[in-house]
């Protein structure tokens, strides 16, 4: 429900007035955030610039904070305009606060400039329910993340996958088969890789497990096809097919790879066949919501953004990092996003659930002695991460496990 008002000191002691218990509401903080968009873009003109600014006076924490920042300014490119704080025609202050029953969302807009058109100034209030219970009951007590190292060496290791009890880890330069002997692992075979192009810095690289035959990415239009039996052979070509990224053991995405670059440059293809074209991220993970999937993509420019099942952005999250991964385990709603912080040191990796759109901390975070370089599903409830320790300047793949509690 959006209730207008004249006067900011108006709208403040009309909250209650108009919001009273069992007033009709928004569906939720998204729902709530697009209408006052809506109405912000209508009030600068299509196109036009806004300014925008925002306080948290209420209880909402800083992942729905940020939720309903993204769903804002996202609604607004939408209906055609711009926030910006470039010249902007208009100005708009939004406050989030609260009654008893309900999240208030509160927006102060006014125009800029020598001549008004209209009425130069509005109030208005959205509001949703209240929905911690909710968001928060189906986090699971107990729930834990267990961390397992498979694996450590020089070379930076991009991605390590078990087939047979074996492992086969993809280094920039190679693809080796390792057997378990006397509990240690020891090489077995190695096949050397030749890029088509110059590697990136950051070199990037995926493998997929097919029973005895696995597929491995590359940057530089790279594609190989192997098999383990009766020996390690590999057939490598040069190509622009993009790569596969699964979430779990259900949800896949095609998305194509930037040749001369570490990350996806944004066109992507749904398992329903729906091509879409987003900014450019670095990995995505999917969850399902009420029956609904979203995928969930940590874009380049820093933030994570929600994607609905038509691929159109929904809202977004902060203090990620760049590497995330989905995975399934009968924890809380069954889908868990694994994500790691923001930052280029020592690195965490946490479980999420998403409820309402919004993630909720499903576990406490783990530690790693560097930065996690990559992040791979790895099988239900767990994923692979490699870290790259910098005091030794070594890399380790660690098996990482959702634990639900009792």
């Amino acid at each position: 429900m959006i209730a207008a008002v004249r006067g900011w000191h108006a709208a403040l002691g009309a909250l209650l007035f108009f919001l009273a218990p069992g007033a009709t509401a928004a569906d939720d903080l998204i729902g709530a955030a697009r209408e006052l968009a809506l109405k912000t873009a209508a009030f600068a003109g299509r196109g036009e610039p806004v300014s925008v600014t925002w306080r948290n006076a209420g209880s909402p924490g800083s992942l729905e904070f940020n939720q309903a920042r993204g769903a804002f300014e996202d609604a607004v490119r939408e209906a055609g305009g711009r926030v910006t704080e470039v010249a902007p025609v208009a100005e708009a202050h939004l406050t989030l606060s609260e009654n008893q029953t309900q999240y208030l969302m509160v927006e102060e807009i006014r125009q800029l400039g020598q001549v008004p058109k209209g009425d130069d100034r509005q109030v208005w209030i959205a509001a949703w329910r209240r929905a911690e219970t909710a968001a928060h009951g189906n986090i699971a007590p107990g729930v834990t993340l267990e961390k397992k190292l498979v694996w450590e060496q020089n070379e930076p290791i991009l991605d390590a996958v078990f087939p047979g009890g074996n492992l086969l880890v993809l280094s920039p330069g190679k693809v080796t088969l390792y057997a378990r002997q006397n509990g240690q692992w020891e090489p077995r075979q190695s096949v050397p890789l030749m890029s088509v192009k110059p590697q990136p810095r950051d070199v990037r690289g995926h493998l997929r497990l097919n029973g005895a035959n696995f597929q491995a990415y590359l940057p530089g239009l790279l594609a190989c096809s192997g098999s383990l039996e009766p020996e390690l052979v590999m057939d490598c070509r040069p190509t622009d097919e993009p790569w596969v990224l699964e979430s779990g053991s259900r949800a896949m995405l095609l998305a194509s790879f930037s040749p001369a670059r570490n990350y996806f440059d944004g066109r992507v293809t749904t398992q329903t066949g729906l091509r879409k074209t987003v900014a450019p991220f670095f990995s995505a993970a999917s969850v399902e919501e009420q029956g609904r999937q979203l995928w969930l993509l940590a874009m380049v420019d820093g933030s994570t953004r929600i994607f609905d099942s038509g691929f159109d952005s929904v809202g977004g999250v902060a203090g990620w990092g760049s590497d995330i991964a989905g995975t399934e385990a009968r924890c809380g709603t069954g889908f868990q996003v694994l994500a790691t912080k923001a930052g280029d040191e020592s690195d965490t990796l946490r479980a999420f659930t998403v409820v309402n759109r919004v993630p909720a901390p499903l576990t406490a975070p783990v530690e790693f002695p560097g930065p996690v370089t990559a992040l791979w599903p790895a099988g239900a409830g767990s994923v692979l991460a490699v870290a790259h320790d910098l005091a030794t300047n070594r890399y380790a793949a660690y098996l990482i496990a959702v634990v639900c509690g009792s």
